[in-house]
C-alpha cells in the first residue's frame, strides 16, 4: 500500500494537493491530527477493503503539531510501516499575499504579524522538510499546474527533483519582479513596440519571437545566460534550494521578456530540469 503524508507550510496548497490526490484515485483524509496518524496507518494496512492508495494532509491545524509529527513518524517506523512526505512549500512573499487575499490569520501570528507566523512555522518544519520524498513550491503554480505537478510524480513515476525553476516575465514598469532569485534586465535588446506591426504582439507570437531572437547580442546573451545557470544549479541543488525564480523583464513585459523567458524555459527543460514558466505582465 502506497501511504502519502502531505504536509508543510499553510498556504501553500495542501488542500489543493489532497483534491488532487483525489482525482488520481488516492484515498484522502484532511486535517488528521498527527497523534491518529500510527493508528490511521494501521487501520489502512490491515484493511479488508482492499485500500492501495491513501494520502493524509497533517499540519497545525491539529492543535499540537511539531512534536506530536515527529513523534508519529518515529512509531511508523518502529512498526516497519512505509510511508512517504509530501511538503509544500512557498515564498514569504507569495504565502503573505494568499493570506492577505483571504483575509486570514496565519494559525502562529503573534498580534497578527503574518511574517512572524510565517518564519516560526519555516522554522519548526525545517527537520519534517529535510525528511521530505517530495516538494514542491508553489510560489508561481496555479492551481492547474500544482495539479499536473502532482500527476507526473505519483501517475507517471516521474523522477522527484527537488529543484523547481520558475522563468518569470516581467515589466520594470509595473515594479521589479519581488520573489526573483536571479533578475536580468533585457532592455538593452531590440524593442518590438516600436516597430508597428508588431508593437500589438506579444513575445508569445511568432513573429516578435524571431524578431527579438534574430539579433547577435540576444543570442549571446542567451548563450552566457545558460552557462551560468548550469554552472549554478548543481550547487542550488547541493544547497538544498527547492525553488530557483529566474526573472526576466523588460520596459512593459510583453515583448522582449517573455519572448526569451520562452526561449530559456525551452532550453532548461530539454536539458532535463523541471521548468515553470509564468508571463507577470503580458496580457
Amino acid at each position: 500500500m502506497e501511504f502519502l503524508i502531505i504536509t508543510g507550510l499553510s498556504g501553500a496548497g495542501k488542500s489543493q494537493a489532497m483534491k488532487a490526490m483525489e482525482d488520481i484515485n488516492y484515498y484522502c483524509m484532511d486535517n488528521l491530527p498527527p497523534q491518529l496518524l500510527p493508528g490511521f496507518a494501521e487501520l489502512c494496512y490491515e484493511s479488508k477493503r482492499n485500500i492501495k492508495k491513501v494520502a493524509v494532509v497533517v499540519d497545525i491545524r491539529g492543535g499540537k503539531f511539531f512534536d506530536a509529527l515527529f513523534n508519529s513518524l518515529e512509531k511508523l517506523s518502529e512498526k516497519g510501516l512505509k510511508y512517504r512526505i509530501l511538503f509544500l512549500d512557498a515564498s514569504d512573499i507569495v504565502l503573505i499575499k494568499r493570506y492577505k487575499e483571504l483575509r486570514r490569520p496565519h494559525p502562529l501570528s503573534v498580534n497578527g504579524r503574518l511574517i512572524d507566523g510565517i518564519n516560526k512555522e519555516r522554522e519548526l518544519l525545517e527537520e519534517v522538510k529535510s525528511k521530505a520524498d517530495y516538494i514542491i513550491d508553489t510560489s508561481n503554480f496555479t492551481i492547474g499546474m500544482l495539479k499536473e505537478e502532482i500527476r507526473k510524480i505519483f501517475v507517471e513515476g516521474e523522477e522527484s527533483r527537488k529543484l523547481t525553476i520558475s522563468v518569470v516575465s516581467f515589466g520594470f514598469k509595473y515594479g521589479i519582479l519581488l520573489d526573483g532569485d536571479l533578475i536580468f534586465d533585457v532592455r538593452f535588446l531590440p524593442n518590438p513596440y516600436y516597430i508597428e506591426e508588431l508593437k500589438d504582439y506579444t513575445g508569445n507570437d511568432e513573429n516578435v519571437r524571431e524578431y527579438v531572437l534574430k539579433w547577435e547580442q540576444t543570442k549571446t546573451f542567451i548563450h552566457k545566460l545558460i552557462d551560468m545557470l548550469n554552472f549554478l544549479i548543481p550547487y542550488y541543488i547541493k544547497e538544498g534550494k527547492t525553488q530557483l525564480v529566474i526573472g526576466i523583464g523588460c520596459t512593459g513585459g510583453k515583448h522582449r521578456s517573455v519572448a526569451i523567458a520562452n526561449f530559456i524555459q525551452e532550453i532548461l527543460s530539454k536539458e532535463g530540469n523541471r521548468v515553470i514558466l509564468s508571463h507577470r505582465d503580458s496580457k
